[in-house]
Protein backbone atom coordinates (compact mmCIF):
# COMPACT_ATOMS: atom_id res chain seq x y z
CA UNK A 1 0.00 0.00 0.00
CA UNK A 2 2.70 1.94 0.68
CA UNK A 3 3.26 2.67 -3.72
CA UNK A 4 -0.37 3.15 -4.16
CA UNK A 5 0.08 6.04 -1.66
CA UNK A 6 2.59 6.97 -3.66
CA UNK A 7 1.04 7.43 -6.67
CA UNK A 8 -2.12 8.98 -4.48
CA UNK A 9 0.30 11.96 -3.41
CA UNK A 10 1.86 11.61 -6.62
CA UNK A 11 -1.04 12.20 -8.43
CA UNK A 12 -1.69 15.47 -6.16
CA UNK A 13 1.83 16.46 -6.47
CA UNK A 14 1.54 16.23 -10.39
CA UNK A 15 -1.69 17.99 -10.22
CA UNK A 16 0.03 21.03 -7.95
CA UNK A 17 2.92 20.72 -10.09
CA UNK A 18 0.56 21.04 -13.26
CA UNK A 19 -1.11 23.62 -11.56
CA UNK A 20 1.88 25.43 -10.88
CA UNK A 21 2.92 25.38 -14.52
CA UNK A 22 0.07 26.39 -15.89
CA UNK A 23 0.24 29.42 -13.43
CA UNK A 24 3.70 30.01 -14.47
CA UNK A 25 2.42 29.68 -18.31
CA UNK A 26 -0.73 32.14 -17.65
CA UNK A 27 1.70 34.70 -15.92
CA UNK A 28 3.87 34.31 -19.02
CA UNK A 29 1.23 34.53 -21.25
CA UNK A 30 0.07 37.36 -19.45
CA UNK A 31 3.61 38.89 -19.28
CA UNK A 32 4.31 38.61 -22.65
CA UNK A 33 0.63 39.89 -23.75
CA UNK A 34 2.02 43.39 -21.35
CA UNK A 35 5.29 43.45 -22.98
CA UNK A 36 3.53 43.24 -26.40
CA UNK A 37 1.01 45.56 -25.60
CA UNK A 38 3.71 47.98 -23.92
CA UNK A 39 5.53 47.61 -27.39
CA UNK A 40 2.38 48.06 -29.27
CA UNK A 41 1.51 51.58 -27.33
CA UNK A 42 4.85 52.84 -27.66
CA UNK A 43 4.98 52.07 -31.15
CA UNK A 44 1.96 53.69 -31.85
CA UNK A 45 2.87 56.71 -29.52
CA UNK A 46 6.14 56.92 -31.87
CA UNK A 47 4.21 56.53 -34.65
CA UNK A 48 1.08 59.03 -33.95
CA UNK A 49 4.05 61.76 -33.21
CA UNK A 50 5.44 61.09 -36.74
CA UNK A 51 2.00 61.64 -37.85
CA UNK A 52 2.01 64.81 -36.16
CA UNK A 53 5.03 66.45 -36.78
CA UNK A 54 4.44 65.34 -40.85
CA UNK A 55 0.92 66.90 -40.04
CA UNK A 56 2.25 69.77 -38.79
CA UNK A 57 5.22 70.17 -41.10
CA UNK A 58 2.47 70.04 -44.47
CA UNK A 59 0.40 72.46 -43.05
CA UNK A 60 3.61 74.77 -42.49
CA UNK A 61 4.19 73.57 -46.65
CA UNK A 62 0.72 74.06 -47.41
CA UNK A 63 0.54 77.55 -45.66
CA UNK A 64 3.43 78.50 -47.49
CA UNK A 65 2.25 77.76 -50.27
CA UNK A 66 -1.11 79.90 -50.14
CA UNK A 67 0.39 82.57 -48.96
CA UNK A 68 2.80 82.42 -52.05
CA UNK A 69 -0.40 81.79 -54.42
CA UNK A 70 -1.70 84.88 -52.10
CA UNK A 71 1.36 87.16 -52.51
CA UNK A 72 1.41 86.48 -56.55
CA UNK A 73 -2.29 87.37 -56.85
CA UNK A 74 -2.03 90.33 -54.47
CA UNK A 75 1.03 91.45 -56.60
CA UNK A 76 -0.48 91.50 -59.87
CA UNK A 77 -3.59 93.41 -58.69
CA UNK A 78 -0.98 95.68 -57.42
CA UNK A 79 0.77 96.47 -60.68
CA UNK A 80 -2.63 96.38 -62.76
CA UNK A 81 -3.22 99.37 -60.20
CA UNK A 82 0.16 101.18 -60.46
CA UNK A 83 -0.90 100.59 -64.32
CA UNK A 84 -4.06 102.73 -63.79
CA UNK A 85 -2.74 104.89 -61.72
CA UNK A 86 0.09 105.72 -64.14
CA UNK A 87 -2.36 106.38 -66.96
CA UNK A 88 -4.54 108.55 -64.89
CA UNK A 89 -1.63 110.28 -63.75
CA UNK A 90 -0.60 110.91 -66.82
CA UNK A 91 -3.99 112.07 -68.23
CA UNK A 92 -4.00 114.76 -65.29
CA UNK A 93 -0.36 115.44 -66.12
CA UNK A 94 -1.58 116.35 -69.76
CA UNK A 95 -4.63 117.92 -68.94
CA UNK A 96 -2.91 120.51 -66.48
CA UNK A 97 0.20 121.22 -68.79
CA UNK A 98 -2.34 122.11 -71.46
CA UNK A 99 -4.60 124.22 -69.27
CA UNK A 100 -1.49 125.87 -68.20
CA UNK A 101 -0.18 126.14 -72.10
CA UNK A 102 -3.06 128.20 -71.98
CA UNK A 103 -2.95 130.12 -68.97
CA UNK A 104 0.46 130.96 -70.15
CA UNK A 105 -0.67 132.32 -73.25
CA UNK A 106 -3.31 134.44 -71.63
CA UNK A 107 -0.82 135.78 -69.08
CA UNK A 108 1.29 136.77 -71.91
CA UNK A 109 -1.41 138.19 -74.31
CA UNK A 110 -3.03 139.99 -71.00
CA UNK A 111 1.05 141.60 -70.61
CA UNK A 112 0.95 142.64 -74.00
CA UNK A 113 -1.78 144.06 -73.75
CA UNK A 114 -0.88 146.57 -70.28
CA UNK A 115 2.41 146.85 -71.92
CA UNK A 116 0.92 148.82 -75.07
CA UNK A 117 -1.44 150.81 -73.06
CA UNK A 118 1.59 151.70 -70.93
CA UNK A 119 3.71 152.40 -73.25
CA UNK A 120 0.62 154.48 -74.99
CA UNK A 121 -0.03 156.47 -71.85
CA UNK A 122 4.21 157.26 -71.64
CA UNK A 123 3.90 158.20 -74.95
CA UNK A 124 0.78 160.59 -74.65
CA UNK A 125 2.53 162.00 -71.36
CA UNK A 126 5.47 162.75 -73.24
CA UNK A 127 3.46 164.57 -75.65
CA UNK A 128 1.80 166.01 -73.36
CA UNK A 129 5.18 167.14 -71.61
CA UNK A 130 6.82 168.35 -75.28
CA UNK A 131 3.70 170.16 -75.76
CA UNK A 132 3.91 171.93 -72.18
CA UNK A 133 7.81 172.39 -72.75
CA UNK A 134 7.27 174.10 -75.76
CA UNK A 135 4.86 176.73 -74.10
CA UNK A 136 6.69 177.43 -71.60
CA UNK A 137 9.48 177.81 -73.69
CA UNK A 138 7.53 180.14 -75.58
CA UNK A 139 6.86 181.84 -72.50
CA UNK A 140 9.64 181.92 -71.27
CA UNK A 141 10.98 183.69 -75.01
CA UNK A 142 7.75 186.33 -74.57
CA UNK A 143 8.95 187.04 -71.65
CA UNK A 144 12.39 187.48 -72.45
CA UNK A 145 11.82 189.48 -75.48
CA UNK A 146 9.34 191.77 -73.20
CA UNK A 147 12.50 191.88 -70.74
CA UNK A 148 14.30 192.78 -73.51
CA UNK A 149 12.44 195.33 -74.96
CA UNK A 150 11.79 196.87 -71.53
CA UNK A 151 15.09 196.49 -71.02
CA UNK A 152 16.16 198.26 -74.37
CA UNK A 153 13.33 201.14 -73.81
CA UNK A 154 15.16 202.04 -70.19
CA UNK A 155 18.67 201.75 -71.44
CA UNK A 156 17.23 204.34 -74.79
CA UNK A 157 15.03 206.35 -72.72
CA UNK A 158 17.85 207.11 -70.06
CA UNK A 159 20.72 208.23 -72.24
Amino acid sequence: MPGKRRSRAAAPMAVEDELLLLQSQALAEEEAAKTKRELLTRFLKDKLAKEEQSSTLNLHKLNLQWRKGLRKAKAKELRQDVEILSQTFARVMDCKDSSLVTDLEEAEEQHARALRSHLHNIDRLLQLQRCRLTCLEEGYGAQLEALKMEFEAERYGEG
